[in-house]
């Protein structure tokens, strides 16, 4: 059982959660389930969500895992189908699907210092470059367009979307992450305005920097030592600390919780330990 933050009620809420087969949206499932929603977690690693579901239902939860591709709209629709069979129509949808991929990452930080044989921003893959688009914006678009019909039948809903501090300031290496996500922020706006009259917020988290299992190898060398990036980037975060992945729920309840953030939408939320607002001087 989680220590939740909020005392939020979720009871009777259908939420679906994108991306559960991974650290940060798989908590986000647990909390909503352990708040009282029923959950629908979403991941292309069908394992993943069946093991997160058998979890929550040993529990005493209400959770349900099916296998899904955020790309792929006619499989989504298959999905969502599924959901109103098994839990009902989607009062809260959680974008947590995303991601980066090698092929669109560069071995150095600056061309200058390139050395022989490091990938440089000349040799990025187009193919990979697509796909990190895709995964982040398309894998946001394409869930809103198949859970929000639910939202405006009912004329009520919330939509949360996963941006990133790369939205704000990109990082090095990473561009086609960094443009990704500065798009999912941009497009969290574009639909709280499109959906204003529907009854339907949308806003989005901007995680700081958190320790996965998709970023590990940048920030930990082999013997767990921490990298030369992991001291660039606590020296530019003022609490000196890496973000826990249960810290992000307290805002991902409130953002949700129609009563408190009920005048709230069109907003990207920050939880960064400070990165955000550090000038470095």
């Amino acid at each position: 059982m989680m220590d939740l933050p909020l005392n939020v009620d979720f009871t009777g809420k259908v939420v679906v959660v994108t991306g559960a087969g991974g650290v940060l949206c798989g908590d986000m499932a647990r909390a909503f389930a352990q708040a009282g929603a029923k959950v629908a977690a979403l991941d292309l690693n069908e394992e993943a969500v069946k093991a997160l579901a058998d979890e929550c239902k040993a529990q005493g939860y209400i959770c349900e895992g099916y296998k899904a591709n955020v790309l792929e709209s006619e499989a989504l629709e298959v999905v969502h189908q599924q959901v109103l069979r098994d839990l009902g129509k989607c009062d809260i949808l959680i974008n947590g699907a995303g991601g980066n991929n090698p092929r669109a990452t560069t071995d150095n930080e600056y061309q200058h210092e390139l050395k022989e044989g490091q990938k440089s921003f000349f040799d990025l893959e187009p193919g990979g470059v697509d796909f990190v688009f895709k995964l982040n914006f398309q894998g946001t678009l394409l869930p809103t367009q198949v859970f929000a019909k639910d939202m405006v039948e009912k004329q009520h809903g919330c939509i949360l979307n996963i941006s990133s501090m790369n939205a704000y300031v990109p990082l090095t290496k990473i561009p086609a992450y960094s443009g990704a996500k500065a798009a999912v922020s941009n497009f969290t706006q574009w639909l709280a305005t499109h959906f204003a009259g529907t009854g339907i917020r949308c806003n989005a988290i901007a995680p700081g920097f958190l320790v996965s299992n998709q970023n590990r190898r940048l920030l930990f060398n082999e013997d767990g030592t921490p990298t030369p990036r992991t001291a660039k980037i606590l020296a530019g975060t003022p609490m000196n600390r890496f973000v826990d992945s249960e810290e992000l729920l307290g805002g991902v309840f409130f953002l949700c919780d129609d009563k408190a953030a009920s005048a709230i939408t069109g907003v990207v939320l920050p939880i960064d330990a400070g990165y955000s607002a550090y000038s470095g001087v």
